[in-house]
């Protein structure tokens, strides 16, 4: 993935599902999920285990599907994991799925990208929105 796909995708995304969001600041999708909230995205965290509580000021959902709308999935499981998760994204019309880092599923990536999605994997958001210079928020939609 080049340099302007990962800037378009993080400057036309709006709306952001973290599956596997935590509610403990010591780990890094507390962390990512805040930064995205932040940069002015609407961030859905999604952990059954949280469902119902409220993270960075928004309701945790249950599930991806409960979710609700979505154009980027940004996913914190393990790499074994990860491909059911795109095939979720996929099924419910995400236009985009990114991958943390050290997660890697060349498999789904496929499944994704023949179905239409753009798909990063073993990065950060975060990273790469530093690395990358970009503003500090994005364009209101």
């Amino acid at each position: 993935m080049s340099d302007d796909d990962i800037r378009d995708i993080l400057m036309t995304t709006r709306r952001i599902a973290v599956v596997g969001a935590s509610a403990r600041p010591e780990r890094p999708s507390y962390g990512v999920a805040g930064f995205l909230v932040e940069r002015g995205y609407t961030v859905t965290p999604v952990n059954p285990g949280l469902a119902g509580g409220v993270l960075h000021g928004a309701a945790v959902a249950p599930s991806l599907e409960a979710a609700g709308s979505l154009d980027m999935v940004d996913v914190f499981r393990r790499s074994e994991e990860a491909g059911a998760v795109v095939d979720e994204a996929i099924r419910l019309g995400a236009r985009s799925v990114w991958l943390q880092l050290d997660v890697r599923d060349d498999a789904a990536g496929e499944r994704a990208r023949a179905a239409g999605l753009r798909f990063v994997q073993d990065r950060c958001p975060v990273i790469e929105w530093r690395r990358l210079g970009l503003p500090g928020r994005i364009a209101a939609a």
